[in-house]
């Protein structure tokens, strides 16, 4: 499990507005944390684009493994085990990367 790589992650049991079921997510935690914990960082991944300022949209490739255009909902991240998870999908740019990074740190800026 590598930072930037997309699995379908089961995020379920979930409290209030998390977003929920088994969906893909992209790992964002370094890899030296992948490696060496049994944990990851991850933001889930939306097929229902809302277009928030902080969400980064995706458009579905061969190497992101998507079956319809979505978004990186970056202010939904989230910590899980590596027993949630299933399927590798493929993986986000390095730019994406980025953008989900900006996100990332808008939300907890502002």
């Amino acid at each position: 499990m590598k930072q930037r790589d997309i699995y379908l992650v089961n995020l379920n049991p979930i409290k209030g507005s998390e977003q929920a079921g088994v969906r893909p997510v992209v790992i964002v935690s370094g890899n030296t944390m992948n490696e060496k914990l049994e944990i990851c960082i991850v933001c889930p991944i939306s097929s229902k684009e809302k277009k928030y300022a902080s969400c980064v949209p995706i458009k579905k490739s061969k190497s992101n493994g998507l079956s319809s255009n979505s978004e990186i909902i970056s202010f939904q991240v989230r910590t899980v085990s590596k027993e949630r998870f299933g399927k590798k999908l493929g993986k986000i740019t390095e730019e994406q990367l980025e953008q989900v990074f900006s996100g990332l740190s808008d939300v907890l800026r502002y």
